[in-house]
């Protein structure tokens, strides 16, 4: 059951980690941090190179853009840590201190960049240069230079730094959306070391969201990458993708390998995202995330059964933020709701939907459409700062009784301890699931001890679940075939609130 749970979380909270490591492609020491094992692949050169579209090979694309990459070179003090006292037998912590660090040491780093502008704007990753005390670039001509950082985002991994200097070779912007996978693309840049390396190779797939999990990701970080098969290694962090044309579609950002080093996947952040960033660090030094206030997650085939959707596509909507209200909860829009397209483009996934509404600005009255239950509806939602969302985070769970509850779905419920209730702020709502069976239409989809159903959502109308019997009375009317929807509240405050949507007898 425990190693059942641990999977159930996971999707719950739709962190999906490559079955490789994802690494940042920077050759910072501290920022090479990966997470499962998985197997790898290799590719072979081709024994020719392809011709682009105009009939320039490669080799004519490359000579045109490497003098638009840079070299990003970082210096950081790392201060040595104090001594745990305590950890140590009593009184030998002052003779173990002469044998610890007792000068700060410096931390070299390297990655790439592109420039954007004649005048010495530069185009990197912000964790190329985050938390840097010194950052240097050098041009391909050899000439180096002493950089300002002009401002960093860490929810977009885009950081812009200006060096003093005119009249320089910029790289043409091109746009991704018009890209398809299969294209040709080549990444340039400087891995391990090896000064403006260019490697060829296709785009694998796009909009790659959920399924790349960096390091210090947070609540607003967006997760939209071009995968690419060509070669990226560790020193490639910031470095551009190019098409056939010669134009910038990707800022070069990660790998996914188990061993730090190429390993047949690359990620890059797509260069219209890359641009609105640059724009606003460019102009005011910093970005305004813009929102529409929703905790969102991926949909499974009972929502979009429940929600008369053909394709499983869509965000289900789980919660607000902030929790009580916030522009999408204004404009209408309910927990449960799938939003299907934001500003009249589609939405598939999590990652879209992050894209779209991140392309946009601050105060913009955006078009939203949902289907709700089998009904298509329509807001406007204005869009807010994401500095004036907040979240209330949930404190751990304590034990409780269990009492019998009906077993439509599969599962157990019990009424939830008034110290926990107090916790979780529930106002006298929710039942706790005690217990789903292997065998159950409920299986990978709730949690015992740990999932409290506040609310049936489906069928309508909707009402708040306050006892077993206000559970069993809904679930009573149902039959094999039939759907149920539920809002259910997690004690980790990792997963939260979500919506559940299970077939009866399924």
């Amino acid at each position: 059951m425990a190693s059942r749970f641990s999977r159930f979380r996971f999707a719950a909270a739709a962190a999906v980690s490559f079955s490789a490591g994802v690494l940042f492609a920077s050759g910072m020491d501290w920022t090479k941090i990966s997470w499962a094992q998985g197997g790898t692949t290799s590719r072979s050169a081709s024994p020719r190179g392809p011709m682009a579209p105009e009939g320039s090979s490669f080799a004519d694309i490359a000579e045109r853009v490497t003098p638009g990459v840079v070299a990003v070179n970082t210096t950081r003090t790392a201060r040595p840590r104090p001594p745990v006292r305590g950890r140590t037998p009593q009184g030998m912590e002052d003779f173990l201190e002469q044998f610890g660090p007792q000068q700060p040491r410096q931390q070299r780093g390297e990655g790439s960049g592109f420039i954007v502008t004649q005048d010495g704007y530069i185009v990197t990753n912000n964790h190329v240069v985050a938390d840097a005390d010194q950052v240097s670039i050098t041009l391909s001509d050899g000439r180096t230079f002493k950089a300002k950082v002009i401002g960093t985002d860490s929810t977009t991994d885009v950081a812009v730094v200006k060096i003093d200097a005119k009249g320089l070779p910029t790289l043409a912007i091109g746009n991704d959306e018009t890209t398809r996978i299969g294209d040709w693309v080549l990444a340039v840049g400087n891995p391990l070391g090896l000064d403006f390396t260019v490697t060829a190779g296709i785009i694998s797939a796009k909009g790659r969201g959920s399924e790349i999990q960096l390091p210090n990701a947070g609540n607003f970080t967006i997760s939209d990458f071009i995968q690419t098969d060509a070669a990226i290694n560790p020193g490639n962090s910031g470095g551009p993708l190019i098409n056939l044309r010669g134009e910038v579609i990707g800022l070069n950002s990660a790998i996914a390998s188990q061993t730090g080093f190429y390993s047949g996947y690359g990620f890059a952040i797509p260069i219209t995202l890359v641009k609105v960033v640059t724009d606003d660090l460019i102009k005011e030094g910093r970005v305004r995330i813009p929102v529409i206030g929703v905790s969102v997650g991926r949909i499974d085939p009972e929502d979009a059964g429940i929600n008369g959707l053909a394709r499983v596509a869509g965000v289900k909507v789980a919660g607000f933020n902030p929790a009580d209200g916030g522009p999408a909860k204004a404009a209408g829009i309910e927990v449960g709701d799938i939003i299907i397209s934001v500003d009249g483009k589609p939405v598939d996934r999590v990652s879209s939907l992050q894209r779209v509404v991140r392309l946009r600005r601050v105060g913009d009255l955006v078009p939203v459409e949902v289907m709700r239950f089998g009904t298509k509806k329509s807001f406007k939602v204005k869009l807010v700062e994401a500095d004036a969302i907040s979240r209330v985070a949930v404190l751990p769970e304590a034990a409780a009784k269990t009492v019998p509850a009906a077993g439509k779905l599969g599962i157990t419920v019990e009424a939830v301890p008034a110290d926990v209730a107090e916790r979780l702020k529930l106002d006298g709502r929710g039942v706790r699931i005690s217990g789903v069976a292997e065998d159950g239409p409920a299986r990978d989809k709730l949690a015992a001890g740990s999932d409290i159903v506040l609310e049936v959502l489906y069928p309508t109308p909707r009402r708040a679940v306050k006892t077993v019997a206000d559970l069993q009375g809904v679930l009573s009317g149902l039959k094999d075939g039939d759907y149920v929807s539920l809002l259910v509240r997690n004690i980790d405050p990792r997963v939260g609130d979500r919506v559940v949507n299970i077939r009866v007898g399924g």
